[in-house]
């Protein structure tokens, strides 16, 4: 039989000849297939194969028989639900009947003696049912297959944003260093980082949006200062904020508020919601952000703005994903709908609540969210100072890996001008001719290069001690978590994803 047939059939575990011949025969008729199983091993070995049914009797359910049966069916996947016909006799009532229920959970009680129509109905009862469980088993098939064609979707689609990304931030960071003094390139260098900036945190939140609501995402937990994060998510919106000449006003309480928490995630909850209000209040407009705790160890943020405000049936929505408000201010800054859909599963995957208010259009908007703070008195975290100290310069030789022709030159340009000895590949073959001739120490290698992946050059410069051990820097448009696991397995040090911070950059070399 084929797999169809065999997962189509009704099993009949029948110890007596008679049981098993009268059960084949009223099947048969009815044009169902049937396997006899006359012990219950041989019935596991052919549940295995797969089965649309299944017929016990009474003789089968005394107590005692039926534990490898129970162990099976617990390991049924969530879509199965295997059904039972029980023959029976006494009624539901009769020890065999509980028995039954008890033991094998979606069972059809039949009471002997059995009509033939009856039995027959039962039967076609139960397979219609298996059916059913058939159907929802591809439909998640489907849904998987689907979801991972996505998620390799989103990866090539940030890959390839990413890429041309990477050239166009170093060419301005190139323009503002010439600029000469000359206000209108500075103007324009800084708008176009501006804007590279936002279409990077763009691709970064299609990711994780769709990460997080497939919970692929975990949290990295350590004791984080309240306040410390507060001023990295406001650093990230100031740019916004400067450029709509907007006021910025913060609320903080003098002692020191800690959590447990991913600073991570949660300074994207921040800066999120700042980034938010920006957006949707208008040049010199107000946006106010707030934390105090309470007196149960609940931390309460508040970000609150006068801008356009939303209307009172969006209320309910506003976290849904891809829903924006259908103003035009908000269609003129732009947006996919998705940043307070982060903010939402962020601070729940946190263990707190987030509540948006607003009296309607004009009147602005107020986002707050709870999550419970460490115990007061808690020990604080020790803080690394090291913000005021400078790097000394030393002059590196670096390697420089990537297809894209605009993106390597133009990262050469810049450390070039700091004074380092700058190499450049666009292929596997020449990189690893230049780690022997050139012998870098550090190199900067794009992932998806071709011919040869930026992995398997990073692992044959592993497996060469005579190349000397450089610094390995993944650069690249691949940033998912497996994406950073496979670099450190294939030997990298770093991972930046493209467009990387050319300062971060810097202060490694350095």
């Amino acid at each position: 039989m084929t797999v169809h047939d065999l997962e189509r059939r009704v099993l009949v575990l029948a110890p007596t000849v008679r049981d098993a011949a009268n059960t084949t025969q009223i099947l048969g008729q009815a044009g169902i297939r049937t396997t006899v199983c006359r012990e219950l091993q041989a019935l596991l070995h052919e549940l295995e194969a797969g089965a649309g049914a299944v017929v016990v009797t009474e003789e089968t359910l005394a107590a005692g028989r039926m534990g490898s049966l129970t162990g099976f069916l617990r390991k049924q996947p969530k879509w199965s639900d295997l059904p039972f016909i029980a023959v029976t006799r006494g009624g539901p009532d009769s020890v065999a009947a509980v028995q039954a229920m008890e033991t094998l959970g979606n069972v059809i009680l039949l009471e002997r003696p059995v009509r033939m129509s009856t039995f027959i109905t039962a039967a076609r009862t139960a397979l219609r049912e298996r059916e059913r469980q058939y159907e929802l088993r591809r439909l998640l098939a489907e849904l998987r297959e689907s979801d991972r064609r996505k998620d390799v979707f989103l990866a090539m689609l940030a890959h390839e944003l990413r890429n041309p990304l990477a050239p166009i931030r170093n060419a301005s960071e190139i323009f503002r260093r010439a600029d000469g003094g000359n206000p209108t390139l500075r103007l324009a260098a800084e708008i176009v980082d501006r804007q590279v900036t936002q279409l990077a945190r763009l691709v970064d939140d299609l990711l994780d949006v769709s990460r997080i609501t497939q919970g692929k995402v975990k949290l990295r937990r350590a004791r984080v200062h309240l306040q410390t994060l507060m001023t990295q998510a406001m650093e990230t919106a100031l740019p916004i904020i400067d450029a709509k000449h907007q006021r910025l006003f913060v609320r903080v309480p003098s002692e020191p508020i800690y959590l447990e928490a991913d600073p991570a995630r949660l300074a994207q909850v921040l800066g999120n919601l700042l980034n938010n209000a920006a957006k949707y209040t208008g040049d010199g407009g107000h946006i106010c952000i707030a934390a105090r705790l309470t007196r149960n160890h609940t931390v309460v943020v508040r970000v609150r703005d006068n801008g356009v405000g939303i209307p009172a049936g969006m209320l309910d929505n506003v976290f849904e994903l891809f829903t924006q408000v259908d103003t035009s201010l908000d269609r003129s800054q732009g947006g996919l709908g998705i940043g307070l859909t982060l903010v939402k599963a962020i601070v729940e995957l946190h263990h707190g609540r987030i509540r948006a208010r607003s009296r309607g259009v004009g009147h602005g908007s107020r986002f707050t969210f709870w999550l419970p703070a460490m115990p007061r008195g808690a020990s604080a975290p020790a803080v690394k100072r090291n913000g005021a100290a400078r790097h000394e310069r030393h002059q590196r030789r670096l390697l420089l890996v990537d297809d894209n022709i605009d993106a390597v030159e133009s990262l050469a340009v810049l450390l070039e001008a700091d004074g380092h000895e700058v190499r450049t590949a666009h292929d596997g073959t020449s990189a690893l001719a230049l780690v022997e001739s050139f012998r870098p120490d550090l190199v900067v290698l794009d992932i998806g290069l071709p011919g040869m992946s930026g992995y398997e050059i990073a692992q044959r410069i592993r497996a060469r001690p005579e190349f000397g051990a450089p610094t390995l820097v993944a650069l690249t448009g691949y940033g998912q978590q497996e994406d950073r696991k496979r670099a450190r397995a294939a030997g990298f040090d770093h991972h930046f994803i493209k467009p990387a911070d050319v300062g971060a950059l810097q202060r490694l070399i350095g």
